[in-house]
């Protein structure tokens, strides 16, 4: 069975996306199959693996509200091995419409439980909120990675996201974990970054991964042309991060 890892952040502007994004590429470059889920309504780790969001047929909506079957919503992007489940504006009214069904906090394990054993690795981009959409992102998911951006504020915040993982750990999946904490942004010549860094290691007692992403124009460039990092530009500094951010993760044994 694969590792389904739900990439979370309430806060906006953290590098979500583009760590679900590259990430993604990054296992399948490994040579690993890989299931990208975006769960955001900007639509934007579709887009930025290449698929056009407006032209999909059945997209994450569709299957929550059971207009299709998973394996009708599954295409493939630019990435070799790596499929996805598109997202667009649609979603945004998914909450709504989700409200008198039985058991939502769970639509989306369901229809992943088909399919889940035909992947190593499945990587969910929840939402930049606390929502029914990353619920069911946490009640899918086996692991939580939360990126933090290396800024004053990088912990405002976090501590509603772990009560939420909380509360899910003990309502709705008690077998969810924290896969860990990634920072994000880093620039090693300044001093906040550093201090940042430091606070956190010192008041969460959570697993911290040791590959920093740093801030890397062509990590801001790459989304535009429809492509992750280690295909934009595959020498930069943006895209050996991920790569090794990725072995990190998949060379993990303690999850």
């Amino acid at each position: 069975m694969g590792r389904i890892i739900a990439i979370a952040n309430q806060k906006g502007g953290v590098g979500k996306t583009t760590t679900a994004i590259n990430v993604a590429s990054c296992i399948a470059e490994a040579g690993k199959k890989v299931l990208a889920i975006d769960l955001d309504p900007q639509g934007n780790m579709t887009s930025g693996l290449g698929v056009d969001k407006n032209e999909v047929e059945n997209t994450v909506y569709e299957l929550m509200l059971d207009e299709c079957s998973v394996q009708e919503s599954i295409v493939e992007s630019v990435v070799e091995n790596l499929d996805i489940i598109s997202s667009n504006v649609n979603l945004a009214g998914a909450e709504i419409e989700l409200l008198g069904i039985n058991e939502k906090e769970y639509i989306l394990k369901n229809a992943v439980d088909y399919i889940k054993d035909d992947y190593d690795f499945i990587i969910i981009d929840c939402p930049p909120s606390l929502n029914m959409l990353t619920v069911n992102a946490m009640t899918t998911a086996n692991t939580i990675l939360v990126p933090i951006q290396c800024e004053y504020y990088a912990l405002e915040g976090l501590s509603q996201l772990m009560h939420t993982i909380n509360l899910v750990q003990d309502r709705l999946n008690p077998e969810l974990k924290i896969e860990g904490l990634v920072f994000t942004m880093y620039d090693m010549r300044t001093n906040l970054s550093n201090q940042v860094v430091e606070n956190v290691k010192e008041n969460l007692d959570t697993k911290i991964y040791n590959t920093m992403i740093p801030r890397n124009i062509k990590l801001a460039e790459a989304p535009s042309y429809g492509l992750p990092i280690n295909m934009y530009d595959t020498k930069s500094a943006g895209a050996e991060s991920y790569r090794k951010l990725a072995k990190e993760i998949v060379d993990r044994e303690d999850i």
